[in-house]
């Protein structure tokens, strides 16, 4: 969004958030802070949809293999599948909703994530099931990228830490409790009921976009205060609205005409790619990637390793992913709160001004210093827990040993996941969803690499040299967000520079 009182000539020939901020008497966000919350936490829990459907789909796989009548190799290929679509899929919705909204692009996830849903509820074939997971991810992957920009919308760089333990409990659930719902479904009901859960949930979710979510996108509503379109207005305000015109009329804000974000006219699905090109986000998403691939050979692995070491059936197997997830959820409360300190920290140091409600400036702010002195420390810590995962796993102590470990894993790799996934929103704040669908991107298709490389490699040197593999890549390339904290703001500046060059921009 364009944060600039005055006409919007620079605005309107750079897409990228590098432009400057000022803090002047816009308020950044109109919204009280309980409606800011609310919103963020159906976000969240929409997002949940992506990580429930690859997690709930793993203790069926055997059952799907039986049924489909082929090997649970093939009945693998759909998880990799899945994942290479979970990937491409949010370039094209994440760059919609940059220009048109985010309810029109939750409403065309969701339509198509129901009609998915019920398809393989009802199929009976091998063909059907590939095409119909590869629809389900192309429809549920983008909640994920367009609940992050619904975030960055409508909060501040300074105050995004306090948020993100609302904005990411919907997926960190999704990824907790998918495979304990898929286990118990699979057992009691059969795996088409996995199926039609899910297709229950798209419809609620579905139901409260329609009726309740507001707009947010700041190339559609500003900072709040510009009346969406009538066709992009939730079914509840067009109802009050007419039923309650004289206390709507009285109700209304004022209207910053300024805030209105200067945004592509057409959605453009190659702009995530773009950002891929850069060397800053460049460096930062494909080590972020590498740290995923090392999480999903984790929970790709973890329901076999746990049968094979412990004779768990498909219920425990499903429980053992909790302590998984809720590492992940309590990373928020601690690592947000740490991210929002270290900001308030740094920019002290760099004599940067912090105002309430007010969008800062970054050009003379190094915001990759501020991010990533949290991400180094949880990451060096993650690796030294992965390994232990490993050991303890290979020589089958007591349950305890790798619950713990998968509880701190969850904890410190999603904690990392968190600051890195800030940076790069940080940096592209005009194109929130596209940024982040360029990370899904990054980390999806590394992901699918992981899902099909991690059972060989188990095979070939066993989990504990596995683990200890992972750990030492996320190691020895580490220097990468060294590099990045050190020389990240100049690679910033340079884009900016040669982006305003290229437009006919003054700096």
């Amino acid at each position: 969004m364009s944060d600039d009182k005055k006409p919007h000539e620079e605005k309107n020939n750079n897409n990228n958030n590098t432009t400057p901020d000022d803090v002047d008497d816009v308020p950044f966000c109109v919204l009280p802070e309980r409606r800011k919350v609310a919103l963020i936490l159906t976000a969240s829990f929409m997002g949940m949809v992506s990580p429930m459907s690859a997690g709930i789909y793993y203790p069926a796989l055997p059952a799907l293999s039986a049924d489909m009548h082929v090997s649970y190799s093939l009945i693998n290929l759909s998880v990799t599948t899945y994942l290479i679509l979970q990937a491409v899929a949010p370039s094209f919705t994440g760059s919609f909703s940059d220009v048109h909204g985010r309810r029109p692009a939750y409403i065309f996830c969701f339509v198509t994530y129901l009609g998915a849903n019920i398809g393989l509820a009802l199929q009976s074939n091998y063909a059907a099931l590939m095409v119909l997971r590869c629809v389900q991810a192309a429809g549920s992957s983008g909640t994920i990228a367009i609940g992050s920009a619904v975030v960055a919308d409508i909060s501040t760089r300074a105050e995004r830490g306090k948020y993100i333990a609302y904005a990411s409990i919907g997926t960190t659930m999704g990824t907790a409790i998918g495979p304990v719902l898929g286990g118990i479904l699979n057992h009691f009901l059969g795996w088409r009921w996995i199926f039609w859960f899910l297709a229950i949930l798209s419809g609620v979710f579905l139901l409260i976009v329609l009726v309740l979510m507001p707009e947010t996108c700041r190339a559609v509503v500003g900072n709040g205060s510009i009346p969406p379109p009538a066709w992009n207005r939730p079914l509840w305000t067009i109802a009050r609205n007419h039923l309650w015109p004289s206390s709507s009329a009285v109700a209304a804000p004022r209207i910053y005409h300024e805030s209105l974000q200067q945004s592509r006219r057409r959605p453009n699905p190659l702009t995530s790619v773009q950002i891929l090109l850069e060397k800053e986000a460049g460096v930062v998403l494909v080590y972020g990637a590498l740290v995923f691939a090392g999480y999903m050979i984790v929970t790709s692995t973890l329901s076999a390793q746990l049968e094979s070491q412990f004779h768990f059936n498909s219920i425990q197997v499903g429980l053992c992913y909790l302590p998984f997830g809720l590492g992940s959820l309590t990373s928020r409360w601690t690592v947000g709160p740490l991210l929002d300190w270290n900001f308030r920290r740094e920019a002290r140091l760099q004599n940067m001004p912090i105002v309430k409600n007010r969008q800062e400036d970054i050009r003379n702010f190094n915001i990759e210093r501020a991010r990533l002195t949290v991400t180094m420390p949880l990451l060096y810590t993650g690796s030294l827990c992965m390994i232990a995962y490993g050991w303890v796993m290979y020589f089958r102590t007591s349950l305890a040993g790798p619950v713990i470990m998968l509880f701190l894993n969850g904890h410190l790799i999603a904690g990392a996941f968190t600051s890195l996934s800030s940076l790069i929103i940080d940096t592209h704040r005009a194109s929130a969803a596209t940024a982040m669908a360029a990370n899904n991107l990054m980390r999806c298709l590394f992901a699918a690499g992981a899902a099909a490389f991690a059972t060989p490699l188990i095979d070939r040197i066993n989990i504990g040299w596995t683990g200890t593999f992972c750990a030492a890549v996320w190691i020895v390339f580490s220097p990468c967000l060294w590099l990045v904290y050190l020389r990240g703001h100049r690679w910033r500046e340079e884009l900016r520079r040669k982006q305003e060059e290229k437009h006919g921009v003054e700096g």
